[in-house]
């Protein structure tokens, strides 16, 4: 009897029998065996616990590389299609880990709607708050005081962190993960800064946007995302680092190194998602969770929009068109921090852990 799943759109509570019902099916044949790293991990088992199924769910990179080698998808009975099938419970797992758990589910069944709703009033409540005169300093500070910045913000940094940290500790009990060694750290700090599973596994590059043509397109894109955010993270550390410690207030000049961390990561970034929004245009969405397809293209749009707000406020200082468009930014910078434990963003995080657990697994 064959089971017919459209493992595309299957139900979140599904999620996991699908995709085990699949790997299942992976495992006896072995065709894909030198693939990615979830194929060598599959066949350490002959069974898949629900921590197994997340384990290798939050392990794939969603190349695509497996479905268009496999001789099992539609229109054959067993209708394969692990990239679908792994999406599905990797959402799952996010949704499910989430903290809060009731918001985790809201933003996973209506993200785009959460993220227009939170920017839009984080808009409203910046202008309604530089209509008061909290200003007086210098830069940005002239529209909106320091302390006033820092109220706003510190709960948005903080929240996320502690809800990331729960969603992580609820994700390492599930899959079994012990104590954490330096050697697994570097292992999997080595994978993640060159996205090596991004490769295919056979350093051919990825099939996610070409079909059965390899790329390196997708890595090469999001390598620019990611080493952009992470100089826009250390910009703002460092001139966090320069006003408190060093007695160093901003506004700085452009050469400083807030300035230059800022451009190049704000550069990169823009890049990096503008590229991986047009990627996504042309792959296959049946390929991967659809029913958040909305969701994870806003969230990619909103990237976009962070950094390329602020590389237009770095042009426009000094003119009136910052008091239009630092509410911008600073609404989308709140937005994505705030958001970040239940958006797309946590897959950096869920996929850290899972290439550590897999690095104790090799072991």
């Amino acid at each position: 009897m064959s089971v017919n799943t459209d493992s595309s759109n299957a139900r979140p509570l599904d999620a996991i029998a699908e995709a085990r019902r699949q790997l299942e099916v992976c495992n006896a044949c072995r065709y894909c065996e030198g693939f990615c790293s979830v194929f060598p991990a599959m066949t350490r088992q002959k069974a898949f616990a629900d921590g197994d199924i997340t384990h290798l769910a939050n392990l794939c990179h969603n190349c695509r590389g497996c479905f268009y080698s496999c001789q099992y998808t539609p229109p054959h009975e067993f209708d394969l299609n692990i990239p679908a099938a792994l999406g599905n419970a990797r959402q799952e797992s996010w949704s499910r880990f989430a903290f809060p758990s009731a918001f985790g589910k809201l933003f996973h069944e209506r993200g785009v709607a959460v993220l227009a709703a939170v920017i839009v009033v984080t808009i409203l409540a910046i202008w309604l708050v530089q209509s008061f005169p909290l200003g007086g300093g210098e830069g940005f500070y002239a529209f909106i005081s320091h302390n006033v910045m820092i109220s706003i913000f510190i709960p948005a940094f903080v929240f996320p962190f502690f809800a990331i940290a729960v969603g992580l500790r609820r994700y390492w009990r599930e899959t079994g993960g012990k104590s954490v060694g330096v050697s697994h750290l570097i292992i999997a700090f080595k994978d993640a800064a060159t996205l090596r599973n991004l490769d295919g596994g056979q350093g051919q590059g990825c099939n996610f946007e070409k079909t059965d043509r390899y790329s390196d397109t997708r890595r090469y894109a999001h390598q620019a995302t990611m080493y952009g955010f992470l100089l826009c993270f250390a910009a703002t550390t460092v001139a966090t680092l320069m006003h408190y410690i060093l007695d160093m207030p901003a506004p700085y000049s452009l050469l400083s190194l807030p300035k230059i961390l800022g451009l190049t990561g704000g550069v990169l970034l823009c890049l990096g998602t503008a590229k991986l929004a047009y990627l996504k245009t042309k792959a296959d969405a049946t390929l991967g969770p659809s029913r958040v397809w909305g969701g994870e293209m806003a969230f990619i749009l909103l990237l976009f929009f962070v950094s390329a707000t602020g590389l237009v406020l770095y042009f426009v200082t000094g003119t009136t068109l910052v008091e239009w468009m630092l509410p911008l930014h600073l609404a989308s910078v709140f937005t994505f921090f705030l958001l970040t434990p239940y958006s797309k963003m946590a897959h950096g995080f869920y996929r850290l852990a899972a290439l550590v657990r897999e690095a104790q697994l090799k072991r």
